[in-house]
């Protein structure tokens, strides 16, 4: 069956390229994300849900930013033995049993509602993780969260889907309505949203990108509240070696042209404290 038999498509499409890929390159040897959950997901699925194909590099990319992605939230729950992590646009993502957080931690999954009732057929229940159907967009959900206790916002692969006013409301809604913490996502200039729309992955699945970001800091111009942390717009030596020679002689020409190199960025913002 293809992605639609199971009620994916467009945007809610792509949370199965990003799936695929973790599995792909959990499969290397070499590999840096060892996401054998993923490849589980991706063999219940077999059958059920054709995703979209990935490239070897895009395979790489994907991998790359969900260990970043990763390695922030850990170190902010080892920080905060309390903390919420809000998982935006949660999709299939594992990262709840990849990090495997200890039970003082509130996880919260929030996504589109036919995907969580997808989530809830393939996961099993965890006690500390609770799923919210709602689209990110809408308003009320975050009544749910908790506002007294430290938080890390976490969306991987979402915000580029929104448009620029919803991405500026929901991160005022973040900053406003929770105690404080961090956000930390991808994004793109626009210059690297126009590429993006070419790749056959996201054609596929006719999926829509509109929120690219030229300057990392006009959010905290935009959103009072926010203060940049990390902008990481460059791929670390030993996972440019793992692509193939064109997108290693693409990184190599990318990275000496300013504008092009910020293409595409992982941010980590913190957010006030009350």
């Amino acid at each position: 069956m293809e992605a639609e038999s199971i009620g994916l498509h467009g945007v809610r499409e792509t949370l199965l390229i990003t799936l695929r890929a973790k599995a792909a390159e959990s499969a290397f040897s070499d590999s840096l994300l060892r996401d054998r959950f993923a490849a589980e997901l991706m063999r219940r699925l077999d059958g059920k849900a054709k995703a979209p194909d990935v490239g070897h590099d895009m395979t790489i990319g994907i991998a790359v930013r969900a260990y970043l992605l990763d390695r922030w939230t850990r170190a902010f729950i080892q920080s905060h033995p309390d903390a919420v992590v809000l998982n935006l646009g949660c999709g299939l993502d594992t990262r709840i049993l990849r990090l495997d957080p200890p039970s003082s931690v509130a996880w919260f999954e929030v996504d589109f509602p036919d995907v969580i009732a997808l989530r809830q057929q393939l996961f099993p229940e965890r006690i500390g993780c609770t799923a919210i159907a709602s689209s990110i967009t809408e308003r009320d959900w975050i009544d749910r969260i908790p506002d007294d206790r430290p938080t890390i916002v976490v969306a991987e692969g979402v915000l580029p889907y929104l448009r620029d006013q919803e991405v500026r409301d929901l991160m005022r809604r973040l900053v406003t309505c929770l105690a404080g913490g961090e956000i930390v996502f991808d994004a793109y200039s626009h210059l690297g949203i126009e590429l993006l729309r070419f790749n056959p992955s996201l054609r596929a699945t006719g999926a829509e990108l509109r929120w690219g970001i030229e300057d990392a800091r006009a959010l905290e111009r935009e959103v009072p509240g926010l203060t940049l942390l990390e902008d990481i717009h460059d791929y670390d030596a030993a996972q440019i070696a793992r692509m193939s020679p064109m997108a290693r002689i693409a990184i190599q020409f990318v990275s000496a042209i300013p504008m092009l190199r910020r293409m595409g960025r992982l941010l980590r913002y913190r957010f006030k404290q009350r």
